[in-house]
C-alpha cells in the first residue's frame, strides 16, 4: 500500500510541476528519513537527463557500432576477460 502511496505522490508531483521541466524536490534533514523521497528525486534527475538526449545519426551509429566490433577484436586477440576486457574496450572506444 505504501508503494501505491509514493507512487501517487511522485505522480501528483510531476503533473503539479507543470511544463517547467524541474523536477526535482528540495529535501531537508526530515525528509531524507521519509521513504521514497530519494527516489522521486533520482527518477526526477533520470527523466531529466533523458529529455536533452540527442539521436545519433545511423552514420554515426554506424561507426559506433564498427569501433565496438574492432575493440572487441583486439580484446579477443589479447584473450581479455571480465573487468579487464570492460576496462580494456572502454579505454579503446574512447581513443576513437
Amino acid at each position: 500500500m505504501t508503494f501505491i502511496k509514493s507512487t501517487l505522490a511522485a505522480v501528483a508531483m510531476i503533473f503539479a510541476v507543470g511544463s517547467t521541466g524541474v523536477v526535482a524536490a528540495e529535501t531537508t534533514a526530515s525528509d531524507t528519513t521519509k521513504p521514497g523521497v530519494a527516489k522521486i528525486e533520482h527518477t526526477a534527475k533520470v527523466h531529466k537527463a533523458k529529455a536533452h538526449k540527442v539521436k545519433k545519426t545511423p552514420e554515426e551509429m554506424a561507426a559506433m557500432s564498427a569501433k565496438s566490433k574492432e575493440c572487441s577484436a583486439k580484446a579477443d586477440a589479447q584473450n581479455l576477460h571480465g573487468k579487464e576486457r570492460k576496462a580494456f574496450r572502454h579505454e579503446c572506444k574512447k581513443a576513437a
